[in-house]
């Protein structure tokens, strides 16, 4: 028989190896699901794992189909890769950038107002980051800009879709905290439990995401007086300033879809996923009213999001399948433990998660890190007395961080693509520090006034 202290500490070498796997460059879903695999069947041989747990396997499987709140995910997917293919971003981009180029900063601040709208209309960073790359850090470098800070805003700017709402994140986020609330209150008794939703999580994002666009709207601002030769103005943007009804041609159609989506699910007219409906829907008929859709940009539309969406459910099931090993080891009653026993109670074992989730930040995807650590912590957090939405938001705005940080950040991957070789990685890498600092910032204030992100949700729903 194993030695019992031994068995204890498996769900920790799980945990280990799942990470080792994943640094070495193997797929995400199936390092979870083998490595996982592997652990079960050891402890079978060995005598320490029920191989009644892998019998609850099928009926995950059977809740992740068949869960209504996912169907979200595609939906948005497509109406984000929609307005990047058909040029919709590019002109609301253009038309800004012409009205304000001609101010110190003026560029900056373009790009951060339309990456925040661009946020609310697709949530995809990987697309707002290649299109706001494409279009204006040409542009921005031609009249002058400092290359460090062109590269660090756009890159920054093009990670508020994790926070903004519509989120993919949040939509994740939102399904693996809501079964982890429900199994906290579980824990403690309750046979009725309370739920928290993806608009729940969407009305907590909203206030601390336009203040996080306020903070870097702030930096660039105070870039441009403290240090103007970083920010000069343009001395010509285009050959004249956009007229009113090219500014509401680029600006109106876009933020009628934000507000249509996000009204509706905030205001209760629509569930996250109906309101996703809506906003594919939508999309759709802006193509075809800027005549900027046809049959090969719709294949190519479809394949991004079956491509995007199939590597989501695919973590998502190996994920089930590790949560599932890690929990038949006794690994949440181990977490539990480590907490209790954390000085500084509810606040240490928060201060400890926040910390571990900005370091894995470093080296996974916010995805790996939603499906792995959330569910794992989440529990255990929430029987804790921490508020669902307030902690939702908390690791929302942690998360985005994951897209700006050395060496594997992935808004650094996507605008390396688009950017000139004369450009340097360092520069960019230096580029984006003021951010990130924005960013923790921001997790600060969010830590110190929960009601940012308890607020709004409570005005609203209860």
């Amino acid at each position: 028989m194993p030695d019992p202290g031994l068995v204890q500490m498996v769900p920790v070498l799980l945990f280990a190896a799942v990470f080792v796997g994943l640094l070495a460059g193997y797929s995400v879903a199936l390092t979870l699901a083998g490595v996982s695999l592997i652990f079960a069947f050891a402890g079978m041989a060995a005598g320490v794992f029920m191989p009644s747990d892998l019998g609850f396997m099928p009926g995950r499987l059977f809740g992740i189909i068949t869960n209504q709140t996912l169907i979200a995910v595609p939906l948005f997917v497509f109406m984000g890769v929609v307005l990047e293919k058909t040029r919709i971003a590019e002109l609301l981009l253009e038309s800004l950038s012409q009205l304000m180029g001609r101010i110190p900063g003026g560029l900056g601040l373009a790009v951060v107002l339309v990456g925040a709208l661009l946020a609310a209309s697709t949530g995809i960073v990987g697309a707002t980051v290649v299109t706001m790359g494409l279009i204006s850090l040409p542009t921005m470098l031609k009249q002058g800009y400092d290359p460090r800070f062109a590269t660090g805003v756009i890159s920054a700017t093009g990670t508020l879709g994790q926070i903004i709402p519509p989120s993919i994140a949040l939509v994740l986020l939102g399904d693996v905290l809501g079964n982890a609330y429900q199994r906290a209150q579980l824990s403690q008794g309750v046979m009725a439990p309370k739920t928290v939703s993806v608009g729940d999580l969407f009305a907590g994002a909203l206030m601390p995401g336009l203040l996080l666009v306020g903070l870097y709207l702030a930096y660039v601002a105070w870039t441009a007086l403290a240090t103007p030769e970083r920010t000069p103005p343009a001395r010509a943007v285009g050959d004249a300033r956009p007229s009113i009804g090219q500014l509401l041609k680029g600006l109106l159609p876009p933020l009628v879809l934000v507000v249509i989506v996000l009204g509706s699910i905030i205001g209760g007219f629509a569930t996250p996923t109906e309101a996703a409906g809506l906003g594919a829907a939508g999309s759709v008929c802006l193509a075809f009213a800027y005549r900027a859709m046809s049959l090969q940009i719709l294949r190519e539309v479809s394949e991004s999001t079956l491509k995007t969406t199939a590597m989501v459910f695919f973590i998502l099931i190996g994920a089930s399948l590790f949560s599932l090993v890690f929990r038949g080891y006794g690994g949440e009653a181990l977490i539990h433990e480590w907490f209790n026993h954390m000085p500084g109670g509810m606040w240490g074992a928060l201060a400890i998660v926040m910390l571990v989730i900005f370091l894995l930040g470093f080296m996974l995807d916010f995805i790996e890190i939603i499906f792995v650590v959330i569910p794992i912590v989440g529990p255990v957090l929430l029987a804790m007395g921490v508020d669902p939405i307030w902690l939702g938001v908390m690791i929302a705005v942690n998360l985005q961080t994951s897209f700006l940080t050395p060496p594997f950040g992935f808004a650094l991957f996507y605008l390396r693509g688009v950017t000139p070789p004369s450009i340097p990685t360092s520069d960019m890498y230096r580029g984006v520090v003021p951010f990130v600092c924005i960013q923790l910032l921001l997790l600060v204030i969010v830590a110190l006034w929960p009601s940012l992100a308890t607020w709004l949700p409570n005005l609203l729903y209860h």
